[in-house]
């Protein structure tokens, strides 16, 4: 985990990057080859309203090669890959379970206790990366990237894969050469 001076250090940049100052920054948890940062994680609940997106990629180089790939339709394509693949579905299960792993470790107790006394703690027990709650959904490459830079999942492999064949040059996962 980041300390405050490491966190204050980074906001100019992590601002720059969003275009806005970072709501609920907690954490630094994944950087570039140069070490800017790369994922921030968030806090459970932002401005009193409950945010299960627990990791967010910031790096603008890996976010325009995501964008492109989400405008080029590689969102169906994996999603056809999902349906047509149980050991797939079956990785992606796992990968939501290990991601609600994380974010129960990373609620605080005011945060968890605000979510079940307003009812909303099956926003983060039930729901997995991202939020997402049909569990074999690609739904959203980003949010499912911002999770394999922290712990390696099924559908980040399998972008780390296409940004590999397409000669992509950034990430903490894809091999440049």
């Amino acid at each position: 985990m980041a300390d405050v001076v490491t966190l204050d250090a980074w906001r100019p940049y992590i601002c720059e990057v969003l275009g806005r100052d970072p709501r609920g920054l907690r954490d630094i948890v994944a950087s570039d080859q140069a070490g800017r940062p790369s994922v921030i994680q968030v806090a459970a609940v932002v401005e009193g309203k409950p945010f299960p997106t627990l990791f967010w990629l910031i790096d603008p180089i890996l976010n325009l090669a995501i964008d492109r790939l989400e405008a080029q339709g590689v969102i169906a394509q994996l999603q056809a890959r999902v349906n047509a693949s149980q050991v797939l579905r079956d990785e992606m299960l796992e990968d939501h379970r290990k991601h609600r792993a994380l974010r129960d470790l990373a609620i605080t107790t005011e945060e968890r206790k605000f979510l079940e006394v307003s009812g909303m703690i099956s926003a983060f027990t039930q729901r997995g990366i991202g939020g997402i709650k049909e569990p074999d959904r690609v739904r959203c490459l980003h949010t499912w990237y911002a999770a394999h830079c922290v712990e390696a999942n099924a559908i980040g492999t399998l972008v780390d894969d296409i940004l590999r064949d397409s000669n992509h040059p950034a990430s903490p996962h894809v091999e440049t050469s």
